[in-house]
């Protein structure tokens, strides 16, 4: 029995669970475009609309999350799949009670994992499965591999563009890598783009025109607009206070925009009738792909 088959055979004896949590990945095509942060503050607001959210940080090797939020985790996702931490060891209270788990090195090790790991991962992303709503993976940033996977395992993406150009020609260099990844499924996934520091509204609606047009026309992905978010000077001073937006400058121009996401990102749960698949099926997809590799 291989390891691909031994997955499956795992997946199948953990596949009654209860409830699953709805899994948001913000990626970007390029660093410094504000992707934490909003990963960050949306976590936080949707946390103050009676959501339990759970942050990932699958950017491993930084701790950019970590240092904007003012924790210091002392074990990570390596820990639960190598250590036997358990889950409730690796997540660490943050702002306002938003759960963080660092991912570590664990991300880059999935396919080195042996079947009795497999089970006790999947094991335990089944609880967490169970107790949170909404997980916020922070993917790193560029078009690397574990980018590209952890997009692909998603079924929603927020993709965050700013207004430079590299920042667009990057955003659709990042969807065309993805459509080209064998996970990846657009009939099974929603991709929402975020124009971020842009000068006004209508520089955000034409970041989006620019990069939908070409993503239809030639990837066949469409994308949706979830809005844009206006250059403001209170984003850099929250990072230097180490404490999120929206606790910091709450009646700020961006963090009014990051509530409005969020109430948005709340409606569409309650509108979709659709079942989402869940962490641990996310993460299954991400063992596949390592395997692969």
């Amino acid at each position: 029995m291989d390891q691909a088959e031994q997955l499956r055979n795992v997946i199948k004896a953990r596949n009654a669970v209860s409830h699953v949590s709805r899994v948001i990945t913000v990626t970007s095509g390029k660093g410094g475009v504000g992707k934490t942060s909003l990963s960050m503050n949306l976590a936080l607001q949707l946390h103050r609309q009676g959501k339990k959210v759970v942050i990932l940080d699958a950017d491993f090797g930084l701790a950019n999350i970590e240092i904007m939020m003012g924790v210091h985790p002392t074990s990570n996702l390596a820990d639960l799949m190598f250590q036997g931490k358990k889950l409730q060891d690796v997540i660490v209270t943050g702002p306002e009670g938003i759960g963080f788990i660092s991912g570590g090195s664990g991300i880059k090790e999935l396919a080195s994992m042996t079947r009795e790991q497999i089970f006790y991962v999947m094991q335990s992303l089944a609880d967490l499965d169970n107790i949170a709503d909404i997980i916020i993976v922070d993917t790193g940033a560029g078009i690397t591999d574990s980018v590209l996977d952890f997009a692909a395992a998603s079924e929603e993406i927020l993709l965050v563009v700013t207004p430079e150009p590299t920042s667009i020609t990057d955003a659709y260099a990042l969807l065309k890598a993805l459509n080209h990844t064998p996970e990846f499924q657009t009939s099974n996934t929603v991709i929402r783009l975020v124009a971020n520091r842009v000068k006004n509204n209508r520089e955000g609606q034409e970041i989006f025109d620019k990069v939908s047009m070409v993503a239809e026309r030639f990837l066949n992905i469409k994308i949706e607009y979830l809005g844009n978010i206006c250059d403001d000077e209170c984003v850099s001073k929250a990072i230097i206070q180490q404490k999120p937006l929206l606790m910091s400058y709450p009646n700020s121009v961006a963090a009014k925009s990051i509530v409005q996401f969020s109430k948005e990102l709340d409606h569409i749960e309650i509108c979709t009738k659709e079942k989402g698949k869940g962490i641990k099926t996310f993460f299954t997809t991400l063992i596949h792909a390592k395997m692969k590799k």
